[in-house]
């Protein structure tokens, strides 16, 4: 047979998420046969199944199910290792499992709703794959008009909810979300803190003006403006049309917009940076 080649052991460690050595004795095992190898992984994988536990998953999916009278709408993120298994079908079906629970029982908790049955799916999924996978959040959005969007093979997705208008602009608002990322809905949502933080970092910037005290406070004074505009989604240029505001949109349709929640894949998460080629050598021992 021949020799085990470094890009077929590399084909195995993305499909798997697996360590290299194990993936190479996987092969050799397999004679190189990849669907073989990943097969006879699985077989094993119930013992370790606690180990994958403890890996990093930063990739996976967003998405979102909402009531069709628009009256409620879930949100759910789950996370797989690789981006190769957040598009396996195995694994999307298991989202949609997670998504219909929580629609279904209008819970958020994901510890309460991962019991059981659901969190039985997920290690039998783990020990199937092959890698580390995760129900992270949930959140919930309930009463007015919700719309939805989602983008990017399911790598942002957003609710917004209106009192007053109708679907349609509530799902404009949110693909605006999507891709704005605003941070609060109207400037008085801002917290004081950050308020505060932002007005020490653009006093420490003036002051090396040079300019009097006067004239700093007014530039202070502009900068924490413009940063609110910039952060509230209300006073943002809407993306379909520049020329007018988010606020303004939504208020010609006898709209207000109420809230919002934007769930991007692996935000927050600290993700391991794997150099391939320096784990070679380090299992070389070069």
């Amino acid at each position: 047979m021949a020799a085990i080649s470094a890009a077929l052991v590399k084909e195995l460690r993305e499909r798997t998420g697996l360590g290299m050595m194990e993936c190479k004795k996987a092969l050799v095992e397999a004679q190189g046969d990849i669907e073989v190898a990943i097969e006879e992984m699985r077989k094993s994988g119930q013992a370790k199944a606690a180990k994958k536990a403890g890996r990093i998953a930063a990739e996976g999916i967003v998405t979102v199910k909402v009531a069709d009278d628009a009256s409620f709408g879930v949100l759910v993120e789950v996370n797989s290792e690789t981006d190769f298994v957040a598009r396996d079908d195995n694994f999307l079906g298991f989202v949609q499992q997670v998504v219909d629970a929580a629609f279904a029982r209008k819970e958020a908790d994901v510890n309460a709703l991962m019991e059981g049955e659901l969190e039985e799916a997920r290690q039998a999924l783990v020990q199937k794959i092959g890698e580390n996978i995760g129900v992270r959040r949930i959140a919930i959005v309930a009463g007015g008009v919700i719309g939805s969007y989602v983008h990017g093979n399911n790598r942002i997705a957003v609710l917004t909810q209106l009192e007053g208008g109708d679907t349609e602009l509530a799902r404009d608002i949110a693909m605006h979300v999507a891709a704005v990322n605003p941070q609060v809905v109207n400037k008085e949502d801002m917290p004081a803190e950050l308020v505060e933080k932002e007005k020490e970092i653009f006093k420490a910037q003036a002051e090396q003006s040079g300019k009097p005290a006067n004239i700093i406070e007014k530039m202070i004074e502009g900068r924490i403006s413009k940063f609110l505009a910039e952060s509230s989604l209300v006073e943002q240029p809407f993306v379909k049309d520049p020329d007018t505001t988010v606020g303004a949109l939504a208020s010609k349709a006898g709209a207000t917009v109420t809230g919002f929640v934007r769930f991007e894949v692996g935000e927050g998460i600290e993700k391991e940076e794997v150099d391939f080629a320096a784990e070679v050598r380090a299992q070389a021992g070069l």
